[in-house]
């Protein structure tokens, strides 16, 4: 055998020595997963026997002390690494999430789906991949989902067995298990950053032109009635939070979510959140009963977080009776299909209007309408921004201010290459940006 063949002999024995990450992992889960087990169960034995009244994060300190005292004596024989890996888990499982833990602290990671136990998407930079986290079994996610519906005062079970809940961070969790779910409990957790972001990190992210942003802060200010329309994931809230930082510090702010998620900066802001009905069925309060009530807190401006039912008619009174100004979003594909789907939604609501008076209602009441969209390549644009100008017979009469063009070609980063657009024509809307003290520039709207 020459002296290559034997060099390459040894590096291929040395190769099969030393196991990739994936099967260092499985060794260690298949080693270790009874002695985790065990210092689990005598973790809880200790703090059921100690004065820790409850277990949580406010209390970490005491449980890694526990923990590590138990780990000395069961957990000696193995090395540090696996001790360090085990001691983490361990501590995640007793007062966090289990393996979402590590998700959740990531900074990059904006969605995590839970799709069964052995199936974990997240969403990293636009993109949705698979992890490489997983569940020991289905039992594991219901533990997991359990700490989670509870923390925040909600049951799960089969008989109700949805939940759409926020977390302490803010992040929004939806889960739903068996027997609506046919591959296990499914968790979808939204997380939002801790500091919002900010319109000059939305031009950096190229979401948005400067000349855009200048007339929406006009349009702000100038107290126009304002809707963000676009898809799911595709900025919506991001934007709020944006136009809500141009309101003046000095004006009355109202939020009304189904889970609080806008972060306004503002001194006199009010919060209010919908809430579910209980396990008897009572103590509902629903969107629209917020937004009826805020009309009697004495608002400068009203936030809807989403208008997605019966509240809509409200919101749309609420415009039309002196409260300009007014934000919120709706799920909808164009600017023409959100008129669309408003008109659907206050019929849903029950009221016996003619379409010819819900049209009048609508018309008279939105006067901008923001297209949010994401696009195949992760990345969310202001694709529209587009003004309601009335009726013309029965048909709704919308002009696009600015729009975003797409060249279909892609640039080195695989992003798609386009460019914004101000279409040249001067909205009708100044005249009322004007009249409440606003300054226009007409550069804004040459091409």
């Amino acid at each position: 055998m020459g002296l290559l063949e034997k060099m390459e002999q040894q590096r291929q024995g040395q190769k099969e020595k030393v196991p990739d990450e994936g099967k260092r992992d499985s060794h260690y889960v298949d080693i270790h997963e009874d002695l985790k087990n065990r210092v689990h169960q005598e973790v809880i034995n200790e703090i059921n026997d100690s004065k820790i009244e409850s277990v949580g994060r406010d209390n970490t300190v005491e449980i890694l002390k526990i923990l590590e005292d138990v780990m000395a004596v069961e957990a000696e024989h193995i090395n540090n690494r696996d001790r360090t890996k085990m001691t983490e888990e361990l501590l995640n499982e007793i007062i966090g999430y289990g393996p979402l833990e590590k998700l959740l602290s990531d900074p990059d990671i904006t969605e995590i789906m839970v799709n069964g136990y052995d199936r974990i998407y997240i969403e990293k930079k636009g993109k949705i991949q698979l992890s490489g986290v997983v569940f020991r079994d289905d039992q594991h996610v219901m533990n997991v989902i359990d700490r989670i519906v509870s923390s925040v005062g909600r049951h799960i079970d089969e008989s109700s067995p949805m939940v759409d809940a926020r977390l302490q961070d803010g992040s929004r969790v939806n889960v739903v298990i068996p027997p609506l779910s046919l591959v296990g409990p499914v968790i979808t957790i939204r997380k939002f950053s801790k500091t919002p972001i900010t319109v000059e990190q939305l031009m950096e992210f190229g979401s948005i032109s400067k000349k855009m942003v200048a007339f929406l802060e006009a349009c702000v200010k100038g107290k126009l009635n304002i809707i963000v329309s676009g898809g799911t994931g595709s900025g919506k809230t991001t934007m709020l939070n944006v136009l809500s930082s141009f309101i003046p510090n000095n004006e009355r702010i109202i939020t009304i979510e189904d889970s609080a998620e806008l972060q306004l900066l503002q001194d006199h802001v009010i919060t209010l959140e919908s809430r579910p009905a209980n396990l008897e069925g009572r103590g509902k309060v629903s969107i629209r009963e917020l937004v009826v009530n805020a009309l009697r807190m004495r608002p400068d401006r009203i936030i809807v977080g989403e208008v997605r039912s019966a509240e809509t008619i409200d919101m749309l009174q609420a415009m039309n009776t002196g409260h300009d100004g007014s934000l919120t979003t709706i799920h909808a594909n164009t600017p023409r299909d959100s008129m669309s789907r408003i008109e659907t939604m206050v019929l849903m609501s029950g009221m016996d209007l003619p379409l010819r008076a819900i049209r009048d209602q609508t018309t008279s009441a939105i006067d901008i309408i923001i297209q949010q969209s994401r696009l195949r390549d992760g990345t969310r644009k202001v694709v529209n921004i587009t003004e309601v100008n009335g009726l013309e017979g029965e048909v709704v009469v919308m002009q696009d201010i600015f729009n975003y063009e797409m060249t279909g070609q892609l640039d080195s980063d695989g992003k798609f290459k386009g460019r914004f657009r101000s279409l040249g024509i001067k909205p009708r809307c100044l005249d009322k940006i004007m009249h409440n003290g606003v300054k226009v520039n007409d550069d804004w709207f040459i091409e």
